[in-house]
């Protein structure tokens, strides 16, 4: 800037400081030390920067001062100025210096400057103040002469805010622009679901390219500036990427962040105290169905229009949706002594329930777990008493009053679907399934084998028992579907009946011995072969033991 009529008129403090950043000449008066003295007390006032969004931060009860003129020239010019509290409430406010009539001789300037100085207060006007944490931004008309103060101030706690400041009001708009009705509806609710859906900013149909929205939901409150969101969540004691928009790097994620991006749709889940913070940003769809939430919980949603090129945001006006309670599942009786078989989907990952009330003090849970991986939970009367994966077979003994209400929940811990059978009885009930032996493996000899035979060992229990042998041929490549399909539960009824080779009794009351051997002949040579010993007891009910793969010699 030049040195004109107007900056001579200025009050001595307010051209120290606007001096500092343009760096104009001194005056050559009797007061130039008083003016360097000045200059230097005031090294903490600025001028804003024009076209540049500006971040500022501010101290607790320590007001921040800006300074701005336009350059000469231009009589009236249009300006804006945006702030957008990151954080806090702020105070904030907009004052103009006009400078008075020129009466000034060449001969009287230190008298004119006393007098200036005391006239300073009466033409410096508030033409703006805000208090609170909105985005605001405040559109005026400049003349050549005068100038603006900004003053902000932070009565609450040490902040940050940004500060966008533009005499081009013609060529574009930093900040995205939000449509005339700018709420985000809500338009369908579910118990792990919300769909929303809001208008069309204006910019995304100009730059596509470089327009996308973000949702951000929590657990909290809403936010109205996509600052204010970053500083929350940072707070919180984690890092986050520098915004919503440019988090595309997984190596910028903490550990308590899960990154998810699918569909051309990037989210960023963060596990905080306060609840969780997801943030997805979706491109240019104006339309949203958040996945995976909690039933019977409140969320609350905030669209933020961001341009990929200049990081600069809008905010939609924030909502909040209830997501459904958690219908109560579907409870089942269990009969004294009756065998329940219970298939549960791996998908839903949902809890199958089953009740029971106890006629007698000591209870006998018995557990045969069919196929796949199952968690179980048993409680009485509210009361968790066990709870663990379950093994193939496995029993509970519990004890406890009459009439006790025992309830065990199940549920898959894999995909695949599994199955179990279960029975609740008396603990002196007759035993549901036979008396098990240590272990249910299947052991060959390999020494043993033949091309047309193998011989294989199983153990059994100090109880006379029914065995009966199955083999069925198979091929390499379906040895891992076969093992893993196996059905523990299913009996022989399931089998052809050209896959049987004998049934035998045993028992030996030394468990040391208590071990039989078995050789079957009759087989093709270098031939893989699936061997199932089924064991029956007293009820009938066959327990399976674990599938055996061998393979016969190709040459003797």
């Amino acid at each position: 800037l030049k040195m004109s009529w107007f900056w001579l008129h200025l009050p001595l403090h307010l051209l120290t400081a606007t001096c500092l950043c343009h760096s104009i000449k001194a005056p050559t008066t009797s007061f130039q030390q008083s003016f360097k003295t000045d200059l230097f007390n005031f090294h903490h006032s600025l001028i804003l920067a024009d076209g540049k969004e500006t971040t500022i931060h501010l101290l607790k009860d320590i007001p921040k001062r800006y300074y701005f003129v336009l350059e000469e020239g231009r009589v009236l010019a249009p300006f804006s100025i945006t702030v957008t509290p990151c954080d806090v409430p702020i105070e904030w406010s907009i004052l103009m210096y006009k400078s008075p009539p020129r009466k000034a001789t060449p001969g009287d300037h230190d008298t004119q400057e006393v007098s200036k100085s005391q006239k300073a207060s009466s033409m410096m006007s508030t033409i703006f103040n805000y208090k609170g944490n909105s985005v605001e931004t405040y559109m005026g008309m400049s003349s050549h002469s005068a100038l603006y103060l900004l003053e902000f101030l932070s009565t609450e706690r040490d902040t940050h805010i940004t500060v966008y400041l533009t005499t081009d009001t013609t060529s574009g708009h930093l900040y995205p622009e939000l449509p005339m009705d700018p709420r985000i509806d809500v338009i369908g609710i579910g118990h792990t679901t919300v769909t929303l859906t809001w208008k069309h900013s204006p910019s995304v149909l100009q730059h596509r390219e470089s327009i996308q929205y973000c949702l951000l939901l929590n657990e909290k409150h809403n936010y109205k500036s996509l600052c204010a969101a970053e500083t929350a969540i940072r707070s919180s004691g984690m890092k986050l990427p520098p915004t919503l928009a440019l988090s595309l790097s997984p190596y910028l994620l903490e550990p308590q962040q899960v990154m998810i991006l699918s569909n051309s749709e990037l989210s960023i889940i963060n596990k905080v105290s306060s609840g969780e913070v997801r943030q997805v940003c979706m491109g240019t769809k104006n339309t949203y169905t958040v996945p995976n939430l909690s039933p019977n919980t409140q969320y609350y949603f905030d669209v933020f229009i961001v341009n990929l090129l200049t990081n600069a945001s809008a905010a939609y006006t924030g909502t909040f949706a209830r997501t459904l309670e958690e219908p109560e599942p579907k409870v089942t009786e269990l009969k004294d002594g009756k065998v329940m078989h219970v298939v549960l989907d791996g998908k839903k990952q949902k809890f199958y329930s089953l009740q029971y009330q106890a006629r007698h003090k000591k209870i006998h849970f018995t557990f045969q777990l069919c196929r796949g991986q199952i968690r179980v939970h048993i409680t009485r009367n509210g009361k968790t008493v066990a709870s663990e994966n379950l093994s193939g077979l496995r029993y509970f003994s519990l004890k406890g009053k009459l009439l006790d209400t025992y309830l065990v929940q199940l549920r898959s811990t894999e995909e695949l679907n599994s199955s179990v059978k279960v029975q609740a009885s008396p603990h002196f009930h007759k035993p549901l399934f036979p008396l098990l032996p240590e272990s249910l493996k299947i052991k060959s000899f390999s020494k043993l084998r033949t091309c047309r035979s193998v011989t294989i060992a199983w153990l059994g229990t100090q109880e006379e028992s029914k065995y009966c042998v199955y083999r069925k041929r198979i091929e390499e490549d379906q040895i891992r579907r076969e093992l893993q399909s196996a059905d523990q539960c299913s009996g022989p009824e399931s089998r052809h009946k050209s896959e049987k080779v004998l049934c035998k009794y045993f028992y030996d009351l030394n468990l040391q011995r208590a071990v039989t051997t078995e050789t079957i002949k009759g087989l093709e040579a270098g031939t893989l072969y699936l061997f199932d010993v089924y064991l029956f007891g007293p009820s009938g009910i066959p327990v399976r033991y674990h599938s055996k793969v061998v393979k016969t010699r190709k040459k003797c």
